[in-house]
């Protein structure tokens, strides 16, 4: 009897038992996922047709996931963080155009995306982060035109890219692609250059990475100097570089220097002027003199004096031939130096100084009554010319005479009226001049072997200088104007002219200089009617 209590009083623990064991089961029944509305759901695989969102919940057992006509506008970050047991995911027939960051973060084993016959236009740049397992990507037949850079990084199980039926531009943001081919171990099948028209049509699979052309650059705003000139000249002088500013209102050549530690222009040394239009270094062994042609009062020559550190003058200018200097080039022909200052005035003569050793002295006036206003100097077949802008004749050519050391009329520039002034270039062994023209068009010309020809013409709104300059093996033309914006054209070697580059805000520019210094390229441009400034050359890659 004792027995059968014992036993009589321990059924009702036994019955909590199994209570407690069918709860529990209950609890797990209760939280296996169901198959979501609009998704059929087999042993290991779901497909969901037409639905508006990524449901959040599938069955733990499913292995591979369909999902078509779907009405979803992107596919957000952590969409499957819920499905980690995924090993193919396919998308097909869908309307969103977007993939977000970590699309696809939370699946360890997924192995095959088929993400094909979408509107997909954008993928974000980390849009397949963290599937280490993929071997298999499917892009194709989306609307991408281009791939965010390094977009497969970190894939490093891929063996199988198809990226066809997209319209891909080949240009520097898909320059990466074309290298990660080269590299990758994957393989792709053929795709094609959906754009730009150059490349339309071609294979990307047979590009080059060298076949970009991915550099740009720009000027930017470096230093701002606060004051006004009417010239800018760069020169080296021992071991320094040095810029020489003109200012007619304070009457002044204000040198600056380079601050190799603040990184900036520092003010050097000043002549004091009247009316200063042209403050011309020139350099010879190791004496440095100025030219400094004014207005009024006369021209003169200073020479820096080393020991007392400061500029002394030594020589005035001839005020007969010399009455309205407008601008002075100096240049060396067999050793011997010399400058010529172009007069603008209606009594004075252009003239040629030359250095005896002593000092500088008139060596040869090429025409009075002229009025003068650019004079340029530069080689022609190896011989010395100059080209002398008028504001009463078309630009003349001079050449030299070896025998005679003076300069004779060779010719004129035919058809160009009204040139202010001339400045040449040199690009791939072929020389060119830029005349400038205040209003109507300012050119570019070609030396043929007999005469300079047009190659281009710009329209000029108020022009007083049009300059080119080089930055390495990039060559620039830059057209200021006091009515509108300074336009900085490139020259692209292939087209044979230049096109637009940048544009600058520069009040009244009149003339520009560029200087290297502690690898960095300066662009300095003095300003008639506002501060004078400093630009960068900076280069950019496209590319990236």
């Amino acid at each position: 009897m004792a027995t059968a209590g014992r036993i009589a009083r321990g059924w009702p623990l036994v019955l909590l038992a199994l209570a407690a064991c069918a709860l529990a089961a209950n609890g797990r029944r209760a939280k296996q996922a169901r198959c979501p509305a609009g998704c059929t759901c087999t042993k290991d695989n779901a497909l969901c047709d037409n639905v508006r969102a990524v449901p959040r919940a599938f069955p733990s057992d499913v292995l591979s996931l369909s999902f078509v006509k779907s009405g979803f506008n992107e596919i957000a970050g952590g969409s499957f963080v819920h499905t980690p047991a995924l090993q193919l995911l396919l998308f097909t027939a869908n309307s969103f155009d977007l993939i977000d960051d970590d699309a696809f973060v939370g699946l360890p084993h997924l192995e095959y995306l088929f993400i094909e016959n979408n509107k997909i236009a954008t993928l974000s740049p980390f849009a397949f982060r963290g599937l280490k397992s993929m071997i298999h990507l499917s892009l194709a037949y989306n609307n991408l035109e281009t791939l965010p850079k390094d977009v497969f990084e970190g894939l490093d199980a891929l063996t199988k890219v198809d990226l066809r039926g997209n319209n891909l531009l080949c240009d520097c943001k898909l320059k990466w692609l074309v290298e990660w081919m080269r590299h990758t171990n994957a393989t792709l099948d053929q795709i094609y250059c959906g754009g730009p028209p150059a490349r339309r049509g071609q294979k990307i699979n047979d590009l080059l990475p060298h076949s970009f052309d991915c550099l740009a650059s720009e000027f930017a705003a470096y230093q701002s100097l606060d004051f006004e000139s009417i010239s800018i000249e760069a020169f080296a002088f021992g071991e320094d570089r040095y810029v020489v500013f003109a200012q007619p209102f304070a009457g002044t050549c204000s040198f600056l220097e380079w601050d190799h530690v603040e990184m900036t222009f520092r003010s050097f040394d000043a002549i004091q002027s009247t009316s200063t239009v042209v403050c011309k270094p020139l350099a010879i062994r190791e004496h440095l003199f100025v030219i400094v042609a004014q207005l009024f009062g006369g021209s003169h020559i200073y020479k820096r004096d080393l020991s007392a550190d400061k500029f002394i003058k030594i020589q005035d200018i001839d005020i007969v031939k010399i009455r309205k200097p407008n601008d002075i080039e100096t240049f060396v022909i067999d050793g011997e130096s010399f400058f010529v200052i172009a007069d603008s005035s209606k009594a004075g003569d252009t003239t040629i100084y030359k250095w005896n050793g002593n000092g500088f002295y008139s060596h040869q006036s090429l025409h009075p009554w002229h009025r003068d206003t650019d004079v340029e100097y530069l080689e022609i077949s190896n011989k010395p010319h100059l080209i002398l802008c008028s504001s009463s004749q078309r630009p003349v050519l001079y050449q030299w005479n070896r025998a005679r050391k003076s300069f004779d009329r060779r010719t004129d520039l035919p058809e160009m009226e009204d040139v202010l002034a001339v400045r040449h270039f040199r690009f791939k062994g072929e020389l060119f001049i830029c005349l400038t023209r205040f209003i109507g068009d300012s050119k570019v010309m070609r030396w043929d072997g007999a005469m300079f020809k047009e190659v281009q013409t710009f329209p000029s709104r108020g022009s007083l200088v049009f300059q080119p300059v080089a930055v390495g093996n990039w060559q620039y033309a830059i057209l200021g104007s006091d009515y509108s914006l300074t336009q900085i054209y490139r020259w692209d070697g292939e087209r044979g002219r230049f096109l637009p580059s940048q544009e600058l805000s520069i009040q009244a520019p009149r003339g520009f200089s560029l200087v290297s210094l502690d690898g960095r390229d300066f662009l300095i441009a003095s300003s008639f009617k506002g501060k004078s400034q400093i630009f960068e050359h900076l280069m950019i890659d496209l590319s990236h």
